[in-house]
């Protein structure tokens, strides 16, 4: 399977599978979902991961409840999901025990339950899941589901940022610069909405361009790498009046620079994305 080599892979797991084997049944639920060696189909996929769920484990149980999220026919199957996202929740599971935290939010078209929603994003964050850390840290900058609390805000936002979440970057970088529930340091706010902009955030690259373009103490202005930022974001969706309108009357050749910049500009992969 790791080798690319399905068609062997799915033989090997077939064996397990009628040998009882749980996660024989999830990787032929994952080949049969994703089309790896075979053409998709999305049933055979639900019969694999109802197999392993129905023998207790934890893998096939989160499988089985995001493939009834997303729809294993013409609309997602919520009410039939919840329990097995619930179950390997309970068991311990990361990633499910994230998910149930964004079904109790609301995502899936449900009420929003911000009391469970902050109980599972915790969860989820206690075990240095990143994007758990995250959505519980906006919990405590809204006060939903929990008190209002911008210190643990800045400190889930922060563990988040330094595993690399764009997201969880730019929200810091903005604490940080502010001083909000965290030590203000302009410097070092720039430099997480820098980290955020390479990810090619274009909030964050609309943010650190007008930080380049101003200066602040300790951040000298670029007005080179200012314009560069500005035409990213403004590529993305995330225009600026103001900016556009000093790039406008900047030196040419300063401008055409930074639209070289801007078109070499390959944003950094998300170690967190699954």
């Amino acid at each position: 399977y790791q080798q690319s080599n399905f068609i062997e892979a799915k033989k090997i797991a077939d064996a397990f599978a009628t040998k009882g084997e749980p996660k024989a049944y999830l990787l032929l639920g994952n080949m049969a979902q994703k089309g790896l060696g075979e053409e998709v189909d999305l049933q055979q996929a639900q019969i694999w991961f109802q197999k392993g769920a129905d023998a207790g484990d934890a893998e096939n149980e989160f499988a089985l409840a995001m493939l009834l999220l997303t729809g294993p026919g013409q609309k997602p199957l919520v009410v039939d999901a919840a329990p097995w996202l619930q179950k390997a929740a309970e068991t311990g599971n990361v990633k499910a025990q994230y998910n149930l935290g964004l079904y109790y939010a609301g995502l899936y078209g449900t009420p929003p339950d911000w009391t469970n929603a902050a109980k599972w994003f915790k969860s989820a964050a206690d075990k240095g899941n990143p994007r758990g850390q995250y959505n519980l840290a906006l919990l405590y900058l809204d006060g939903k589901g929990v008190t209002k609390d911008q210190i643990t805000a800045g400190d889930l936002f922060s563990k988040a940022a330094v595993q690399g979440l764009p997201e969880a970057a730019l929200e810091y970088g903005v604490m940080v610069y502010r001083g909000d529930g965290v030590q203000k340091d302009p410097v070092i706010g720039t430099k997480w909405l820098k980290v955020a902009a390479q990810h090619g955030n274009p909030i964050a690259q609309n943010r650190l361009a007008r930080v380049l373009a101003l200066g602040v103490p300790g951040v000298d202005k670029d007005p080179i790498e200012a314009m560069k930022w500005n035409f990213l974001a403004r590529a993305a969706g995330r225009g600026d009046v103001e900016l556009d309108t000093a790039t406008e009357r900047a030196d040419p050749s300063l401008v055409n620079q930074a639209k070289a910049l801007a078109a070499a500009f390959k944003p950094t992969p998300d170690p967190t994305a699954e």
